[in-house]
C-alpha cells in the first residue's frame, strides 16, 4: 500500500557502499529523510549508450531535473553503472562541476572577472533549482523571457530554455493589447486598465484578460509552430509551460519531451512523449522515437477494440452522412456504451435463444433495433430512415 516514492530507497540500494555527498541511514528513532530528496534513476539506451536519467514521483517545477537531464543525455555527467536511485544534494555537486567546467579558457581580467560574477549569481541561484525558478515569459517568442539571475544558469551551461505562450500576430487586437509585456506586466495592466476611466483602456484590458484565460494552458497554435521552427534538428533543451520545465529534443522535425514520471520507471519503451497539439493530444514514443505499444495514454495496457463496436459505429456515421445528404436532419446516434449494451445483448440471444420476444434494450431514438444489422453494397438514396 506504500507509494512508489517511499519504496524507491529501499528498493534501490547503493551498490559498493555510499558515495560521496549521499546521505547517511537515519538512526533509528528519528524519521527518515524527506522523499523529495530521493530520485530514481531510470536507465535507458540513448543513442547505442546506455545512459541515467532523472525521475520525479511528484508532478512538481522542479528545473534541476530538466537541466540535468540534459546534461546526462548529452553525457557531459556520468553516473556509477549501478546507480539506481540518487539525491538532491548529489545532483547539486554534479550541476556545480558542470558550470565550474565552462570557465573561459582566456584569461583576460575582463573575461574571468565576468565568469566569477555569473559564478557568484549562479550559487545564489542553486538552491531554489529543486524547487522553482521564477522565470516571467514574454508572449513576443519561444526564447524571450524577462532576465532575471536565475537564467544564467542556463547561459552558463549553454541549455536553451523555451516556451510557447505566444500572441498570434494575425489578431491585431490581442497583439495591440499585449505588446512586448511580460506575463506580470501584463497582469498589472489588465488590473490598471480595468480602474481607467477611458472606455478604449478598458477595452484593452478586456482584451489582454481574454487572451490569458484563452490560452491558460500556456501554450498557443502559433506558439507551437514557432517553437518547433526555432529549435534546432536534435538539439536538447528545456521546455517551461504550467509552472514545469520538462527536457525537450527535436527529432526529424517534431518536439518531444522527456518522459520522467516514475511510474515508467520500469517501462523502457516510454521515454518521449510527442508535443505536437495544443489540447495536450499526444502519444509515448521509445528511445528511438517509435511510437510506444507498452502502455496507453493513462499508464494501463489497452484493450483489444471491439471490431463489432467499430462497424456499428461506422454504420451510424453512414446514417448521418445519409442524411444530410438528403437534407433530412441527422438521426440521434448512439454512445458507446449503449452500443456495448446492444452488443452484449445481441450476444446474449444468441446463446441463450428463448421463445418470448427478447426485450427492447434502452437506446435513443432514431437507433436501428437490436440484432439488426445492414448489409448494403451501395447508397440506397431512396430509403427511409427511422
Amino acid at each position: 500500500g506504500s507509494s512508489p516514492e517511499e519504496q524507491c530507497p529501499e528498493q534501490c540500494p547503493e551498490q559498493g557502499g555510499s558515495p560521496p555527498g549521499a546521505r547517511a541511514e537515519p538512526p533509528r528513532g528519528q524519521p527518515p529523510a524527506r522523499e523529495k530528496d530521493f530520485y530514481c534513476v531510470k536507465w535507458i539506451s540513448w543513442k547505442g549508450e546506455r545512459t541515467p536519467v532523472i525521475t520525479q514521483s511528484e508532478n512538481g517545477p522542479c528545473p534541476l531535473l530538466a537541466i540535468m537531464n540534459v546534461l546526462l543525455l548529452q553525457w557531459k555527467v556520468k553516473l556509477p553503472p549501478q546507480k539506481e536511485v540518487i539525491t538532491a544534494e548529489e545532483l547539486m555537486a554534479h550541476l556545480g562541476n558542470c558550470i565550474l567546467a565552462t570557465q573561459p579558457r582566456d584569461t583576460s581580467e575582463g573575461l574571468q572577472l565576468n565568469f566569477q560574477q555569473n559564478i557568484n549569481d549562479t550559487m545564489t541561484v542553486l538552491p531554489k533549482l529543486s524547487t522553482g525558478l521564477d522565470v516571467n515569459v514574454r508572449f513576443t517568442g519561444v526564447s524571450d523571457f524577462e532576465y532575471t539571475p536565475e537564467c544564467i544558469v542556463f547561459d552558463l551551461l549553454n541549455i536553451p530554455l523555451y516556451h510557447g505562450w505566444l500572441v498570434d500576430p494575425q489578431s491585431l487586437e490581442q497583439v495591440q493589447a499585449v505588446g512586448k509585456l511580460s506575463y506580470n506586466q501584463l497582469v498589472e495592466k489588465i488590473i490598471t486598465c480595468k480602474q481607467a476611466s477611458d472606455s478604449s483602456l478598458v477595452s484593452e484590458g478586456l482584451v489582454a484578460e481574454q487572451f490569458l484565460e484563452a490560452t491558460a494552458s500556456q501554450l498557443t497554435f502559433h506558439g507551437l509552430c514557432e517553437l518547433t521552427a526555432r529549435a534546432r534538428e536534435g538539439e536538447l533543451g528545456v521546455f517551461f509551460r504550467n509552472n514545469h520545465f520538462s527536457t525537450m529534443i527535436k527529432h526529424k522535425g517534431h518536439l518531444y519531451l522527456l518522459v520522467t514520471d516514475q511510474g515508467f520507471l520500469h517501462e523502457e519503451g516510454v521515454v518521449w512523449e510527442s508535443l505536437h497539439s495544443v489540447d495536450g493530444d499526444s502519444c509515448f514514443c521509445d528511445t528511438e522515437f517509435d511510437l510506444s505499444h507498452a502502455l496507453g495514454k493513462e499508464g494501463a495496457a489497452a484493450a483489444p477494440p471491439d471490431h463489432r463496436l467499430q462497424q456499428r459505429q461506422v454504420d451510424q456515421d453512414y446514417m448521418v452522412a445519409l442524411s444530410l445528404q438528403q437534407g433530412q436532419d441527422p438521426p440521434s446516434v448512439l454512445s458507446d456504451l449503449e452500443l456495448a449494451r446492444q452488443l452484449q445483448h445481441e450476444e446474449y440471444q444468441q446463446h441463450h435463444p428463448h421463445p418470448h420476444p427478447p426485450q427492447p434494450v434502452p437506446a435513443q431514438a432514431g437507433a436501428r433495433p437490436a440484432g439488426e444489422r445492414r448489409q448494403r453494397q451501395k447508397p440506397d438514396l431512396d430509403c427511409t430512415l427511422l
